[in-house]
């Protein structure tokens, strides 16, 4: 992403209110966005439209979230992309899950506008660390308040 262009997110949910929920919240953000409906979808739209980030559901048709978030994460030209998952599910399993897969965050829903961008924020300030180490610490310091 170059230094004048606008973040770019891919909201990758089946449902269409929480689609435009999101859409709505994201409103305050100067950001541009892409819709994809179900898992092969969103990695084809995540080909095309190249996200700094990825508001990623679980449920989806197709392909789980969990497994996208894996063959993202497993590929060296996608695994830098900023992954927070959004979903209903938020048994500690599901949890779990989620972080094997290798998101970068986890939010569940109902979703609340200012944590979402908070953490939207946060996350896009961090993403160009090219260690994943780094990363993660500033993103931890960010929650943190420091």
């Amino acid at each position: 992403m170059s230094e004048t262009s606008k973040p770019r997110i891919l909201i990758a949910d089946d449902n269409e209110a929480n689609v435009e929920l999101i859409e709505a919240y994201l409103g305050a953000l100067d950001v541009d966005t892409e819709i994809a409906v179900d898992g092969q979808d969103t990695l084809d739209k995540v080909a095309s439209f190249n996200p700094d980030l990825i508001l990623l559901d679980i449920m989806m048709p197709k392909l789980s979230g969990f497994e996208v978030c894996e063959r993202l994460k497993g590929n060296p030209e996608t695994a830098g992309i900023m992954i927070l998952m959004v979903t209903a599910l938020n048994e500690l399993g599901d949890i779990e899950r989620a972080v094997e897969a290798g998101t970068n965050d986890f939010l569940s829903k109902p979703v609340n506008k200012i944590e979402l961008n908070i953490r939207i924020r946060n996350m896009l300030e961090v993403r160009n660390e090219k260690d994943e180490n780094e990363r993660l610490r500033k993103y931890i310091e960010k929650m943190e308040g420091r």
